[in-house]
Order: C-alpha cells, then structure tokens, then sequence
C-alpha cells in the first residue's frame, strides 16, 4: 500500500471538462463544405444570425464566397461585405478565432483541424454531412444553441491529435550535358543529395502508411522510443488517435476507443500474419515509421487522408501526441455524445432482442 496518499493517481471525471471564457468571444471561423448545394441557406442563415444578431466578427474561407449561389446573391450582399476572409495556405487566423463552427460531416471538422497548427479554438460542429460521428448538432434550433456557446454553457471533449514530422533525403535529379560528369562517368541523370527536407502536420484522426499503387506488400519498421518492435509487411499500418479508432482503423478491425482515453493505436491493414492483432501505446510515446532496408518498393503516407506523398529509402516518419488537443464543445456530455454516435451512425450491438419464455398460467 501508498503510505502517502498524495501519491494516488487522480483520474478526471470527462463530464466536469466545460467550456469558459476569459472574456466574451468576439469572433468566429465559419466552415462550410464545399460543393454542397444544401447548405447553402444554412449558412446564410447561420452568418445572418452571427452578425446582425450576436454582433461578431465572422470570418469565412474566399473560396466559400466564390460559390455563384452566395457571389449572386444580392440580399446576402450587405451581411457578406461584413466578413473577413483568408485562404488556406497563404493566410494566418490562428490568433484571430475565438471559436470555430463548421456545417457539414466528420471531413469538416478534419479540415477544420488542419487549419491550425497550434492551439486550435473550441469547435461547434453541426451535422449536415453523411455519417456525422464527430458531429454532434441538429441545425434546427442553432440559435439556442450557439447562444449557449456563446455565453460558455457547454461541455467539451479535448480530441488529442498526433504531432507529425516527415524526414525525406532530399535528392534531386541533375542532367549533365553530353552524359559526362566530371570524372567521366557517362550519365544521363544523376542523383545528389542536397539536404533534408522536413514536414510537419498536426493530425486529428490517423497517419496511414500503405504500399501505394505497387503489387508488393508493403514492408516498413516500426520503432518504439528508438527500439525496433515490429516490421510490417502487408497493405500497410494505421497510427491513430483515440478519435480515429472509430475512422479506418475500426474498419480494419481495431477496438473503439472513447477520446477521453490518452493513447496511440496501432493498426495493420490486411496483414500477412495471423497473429499481428492492433495495440494501444501510452500517449506520449514517440513512434518512428521508416522502410525496411530490404523492402521491395517505396510506401506512401497521407495525414487524415490529406497530403498524400511517397516515402523512399532513408525518409522517416516520426510520430507522438501534440500538446495542441481539438476542444471539441458535446451536445450533452463527452460520455452520451459519444455512445450515442455509435449507436446511430455505427449501429454498435444493434440486433434483434431475444424473446423470452412464454409464461405459462398456473393451474388452479
């Protein structure tokens, strides 16, 4: 037994995670999916409400403007003159957002994690996508609800995301004239290293590593804290937060894991042994994904199915949780929204009850 009893492990109850505010929010990031014609009176109505109603600074991707349905519309000119606008890639709002809402399915809310490499604002996402498992909002009563938001009445889940960073050997490919390089050798391209080129991504659901378009089985080592603790060889391997245990690694057959849990899963795709069953790694642990030295072929990566690119030789992919969790703001509470997505969008234990016996009348 614990002499000291400070010394106890103190585990936090998820329904006492609630969102506060240090002062009023003033602004909001909109995200609205793309190519989608039914969303459009939502988020005219949503940007409506924001800015005439609550008075906030609303800002709003170019490229969402740019849609001829919003761009035509003359009586949504006035609210629209309102925004500010930014584009991916080019422009920094991560110190500009109070809090984000996104209108569309679970890939909304991945691009909205994408956006910020940092800390990320609290994020209020409604369902007006196809599965909508990290989606917990019904539009229908958004006023109330974003009200509530607003004035900090709410329960949050901390998503934990993965820090990413890709190594690549730089090399580059060097046409010499006449196919002569300075020693005589006859050539006509030439490979040179000329550095590293290093990548990082902050991820929400999963890195996957796969064997790409080639026929060969993919064959990758992966590392553990510096030590070797198993090879891959198979359609390739899925490292994934607790979020995407319910994403492509449930679908290859790894266990569902609530994202209150602090862990990293382990996942092979289509293995080609029987006993290479998906693992859970304590949070924190540093994973290092490289291709063996005898593989046959290059692998491919991709962070929650963006950003996709080859991996040869010599590159490595290093993987641990980042400090910048998603706060993820729940309908009800982090429990109940979470078992009530497997239930409707994953149909988790549905099956018809089972009868039970007839009971029969006694005699008299």
């Amino acid at each position: 037994m614990l002499q000291n009893p400070k010394t106890i492990m103190h585990i936090q109850d998820p329904a006492s995670q609630r969102l506060t505010w240090n002062k009023p929010p003033k602004s909001v990031l909109v995200i609205k999916k793309i190519r989608d014609a039914s969303l459009l009176q939502p988020f005219k109505e949503l940007c409506v409400y924001l800015t005439e109603e609550k008075n906030m600074i609303v800002y709003v991707e170019k490229k969402v403007l740019e849609d001829p349905a919003i761009a035509n519309d003359d009586n949504f000119g006035p609210v629209k003159k309102k925004f500010c606008t930014f584009r991916e890639d080019y422009d920094d709002i991560s110190n500009q957002i109070d809090f984000i809402i996104c209108l569309g399915g679970d890939g909304t809310l991945l691009y909205a994690s994408s956006l910020f490499q940092g800390s990320v604002p609290p994020v209020m996402a409604f369902h007006l996508g196809s599965l909508g498992f990290l989606t917990p909002f019904n539009f229908e009563n958004f006023q109330s609800q974003v009200t509530q938001v607003i004035e900090g009445n709410a329960a949050l889940v901390l998503r934990s995301r993965l820090k990413v960073k890709v190594v690549k050997e730089h090399r580059e490919k060097m046409t010499v004239q006449n196919g002569i390089e300075e020693n005589g050798v006859v050539s006509t391209n030439i490979e040179k290293e000329v550095g590293k080129q290093i990548m990082q991504y902050q991820v929400l659901n999963e890195v996957v590593v796969d064997r790409g378009p080639s026929s060969y089985l993919s064959n990758v080592d992966v590392f553990l804290n510096g030590h070797l603790i198993t090879t891959v060889q198979g359609d390739g391997v899925i490292v994934s937060t607790p979020t995407g245990s319910t994403a492509y690694a449930a679908a290859a057959g790894a266990s569902m894991i609530h994202p209150n849990v602090p862990a990293i899963m382990i996942t092979p795709i289509c293995p080609h042994s029987l006993s290479f069953r998906p693992i859970v790694v304590p949070a924190g642990v540093e994973l290092k994904i490289m291709l063996s030295p005898d593989a046959r072929n290059t692998a491919w990566v991709s962070f929650d199915g963006r950003k996709r690119q080859e991996i040869c030789h010599g590159d490595s992919i290093s993987i641990t949780t980042s400090c910048y969790p998603l706060p993820s703001i729940c309908f009800q509470d982090p429990v109940s929204d979470w078992f009530e997505s497997l239930a409707e969008c994953l149909h988790w234990n549905v099956r018809k009850k089972q009868n039970n016996f007839a009971v029969e009348e006694e005699e008299f």
